[in-house]
């Protein structure tokens, strides 16, 4: 089923993407206001210490970004700046990350997202201080086991790549509270996901999902789930257990009827429209009568029906 492009534009799809387009303009118009001319990207990278001019301290991290350079490989010089703890390579046009990524040991924050990569190295899992990584909108089929070993990760987004599962080794990932797995071409939630115990938010918009399985029942802390334009037929009454949702993403489905335990699910307030909406997302599937009806009175009428049944 066709879903509108303007309704997927939600939650942390295109996190950081913004920033790393601002930063680098204004990059860009520094040095051209300093020196009358726009820099050639051979003059600003032929060596460690010309990188390092473009480094600055914000909030107290090292920060370099190279971002919108349209770079088909990182300079070598880069991988010697250890002392780098957030690094954007965003926007350019990368197919491969060489194995000297893991030596950048002060990494808390990777962005890579907007490039052409078709793999991760597994020495990305020496990245023993990374919390964030972005790696959206690329060409991954697949994710290095080793990434499981960066155990302070927090924030990882996959999204809009090609990827079918994930290593059983990332349920290691203790520590990972956002999650994002939209636009792939997975067809069941990955088994190491629902051991993830501290996700607050998971997405999994527009993939191949048909089920979710009983074990969602062990996420207790997501108060964010997303699944909508996949081809879920059902939900699982174990769902109605993560009383800390208030926002439920299924919209674009096959699903016919809701478990009767939906009810408990009490912190989602409303039916929601917008996608950035707190509540209940339930348009666009073939919801069986009476509830159809029942929904037009909004999300208490539905409460209250399925309490009296």
């Amino acid at each position: 089923m066709k879903i509108p492009k303007a309704k997927l534009r939600c939650c942390f799809e295109d996190m950081g993407a913004k920033q790393s387009k601002d930063f680098a303009k204004e990059e860009l118009k520094k040095q051209v206001k300093k020196t009358g001319n726009a820099p050639s990207k051979e003059e600003e990278l032929s060596s460690a210490e010309r990188i390092r001019k473009h480094i600055i301290v914000r909030f107290g991290f090292t920060v370099l970004s190279l971002a919108m350079r349209g770079m088909a490989n990182a300079p070598e010089e880069l991988w010697e700046l250890t002392e780098l703890d957030k690094l954007n390579l965003s926007l350019n046009c990368l197919s491969t990350l060489p194995p000297a990524v893991g030596g950048l040991e002060n990494l808390v924050v990777l962005n890579l997202w907007g490039n052409q990569l078709t793999s991760l190295p597994p020495e990305i899992g020496q990245l023993k201080n990374l919390r964030v990584l972005f790696a959206y909108k690329n060409l991954l089929t697949e994710v290095p086991e080793e990434l499981s070993a960066c155990s302070r990760l927090e924030v990882l987004s996959l999204a809009h790549n090609h990827l079918t599962c994930l290593p059983d080794s990332f349920s290691s990932l203790v520590s990972l509270k956002k999650l994002n797995l939209s636009y792939n071409c997975i067809d069941h939630i990955p088994a190491c996901v629902y051991r993830l115990k501290n996700l607050v938010f998971l997405h999994l918009a527009c993939n191949r999902l048909e089920n979710i399985a009983d074990q969602i029942e062990h996420l207790v802390n997501l108060k964010i789930f997303i699944v909508e334009g996949n081809h879920i037929h059902s939900l699982p009454k174990t769902l109605c257990f993560l009383t800390s949702l208030e926002l439920l993403n299924v919209d674009f489905n096959d699903i016919h009827n809701v478990p009767v335990q939906f009810y408990l699910l009490r912190k989602l307030k409303r039916l929601a429209c917008h996608p950035l909406d707190q509540g209940l997302h339930i348009v666009h599937n073939p919801l069986l009568k009476p509830l159809a009806e029942v929904l037009d009175g909004g999300l208490n009428a539905l409460f209250n029906y399925l309490r009296s049944t």
